[in-house]
């Protein structure tokens, strides 16, 4: 039940959600309460401009990615962690499974194996069956790590994890059963702040190393490279809402499980 209604709840405070609802109150007091309707309206209205500009999607992106950006070289440990997210389960018209906009952190996960930065992956995630079905992301990442030239007996899987705490509860056990202390773990940079104070929760010593990033320093800097830029990133736009969503979406998550004691 948390699991569904942690997917479902936050939609109501997400602004496409919330725009949404506010036009249907504008629409059903339209003719008996038009005073109603306009402030309704002018809410939606808000909401879209603002949660769709350049200079507050990525700013708000900002806050979270680069609060771990790595200092010096990655340092070596004894095991990958990467979290699920990154994959499209490999059913029909797909030719076989598929890396989602995440899935620089798998690509990144064999990077530093290849670096010998950790002799052995483990790749944690499960598959909610009412979103797409189809393998677990531990298998699907296995998949895509495979072919790629990784070898299957450095792959770990844990496939029953439906969410970051439970990435880290399960990760756990498979660190106490091999006797590993130290980890890196990889999970897009956005994503990076909640997962990585979830796993230090568990006792467990853990090195981020985040990839995805959406926010460069030469995209921030694009924002007043010129005055026709500055006004140009004013302008609504659907990748500016996503982004805004997404990191609202982490600042709502690492509320929520502050409350529950998972952070």
């Amino acid at each position: 039940m948390f699991l569904y209604l942690s997917k479902l709840l936050p939609l109501f405070f997400y602004p496409l959600g919330l725009a949404s609802i506010s036009l249907i109150v504008a629409l059903v007091t339209l003719w008996k309460r038009p005073k109603i309707a306009a402030i309704c309206i002018s809410l939606s209205l808000t909401l879209l401009l603002v949660c769709s500009n350049a200079w507050v999607a990525k700013n708000l992106v900002r806050s979270l990615e680069w609060q771990n950006i790595p200092a010096t070289e990655i340092p070596k440990a004894e095991a990958i962690v990467v979290l699920g997210g990154a994959t499209k389960s490999g059913i029909w018209p797909r030719p076989t499974v598929d890396l989602s906009e995440s899935g620089d952190r798998v690509i990144y996960a064999a990077q530093l194996y290849r670096q010998k930065k950790a002799p052995i992956i483990i790749l944690s995630g499960g598959r909610i069956d009412w979103r797409g079905g189809g393998s677990p992301e531990s298998a699907d990442m296995a998949t895509i790590l495979t072919s790629i030239g990784i070898p299957s007996e450095a792959i770990i899987q844990e496939p029953d994890s439906l969410n970051t705490y439970q990435n880290a509860v399960n990760v756990k056990k498979i660190l106490e059963s091999r006797g590993i202390k130290k980890v890196l773990l990889v999970t897009s940079a956005m994503h990076t702040p909640r997962s990585l104070k979830i796993f230090q929760r568990q006792g467990i010593d853990v090195t981020p190393a985040p990839t995805d990033f959406l926010v460069s320093q030469g995209e921030l800097q694009e924002l007043v490279s010129t005055p026709k830029a500055a006004i140009l990133n004013l302008l609504p736009d659907t990748d500016n809402l996503n982004q805004f969503t997404t990191a609202l979406k982490e600042y709502i998550g690492s509320f929520i499980y502050s409350l529950r004691g998972w952070l």
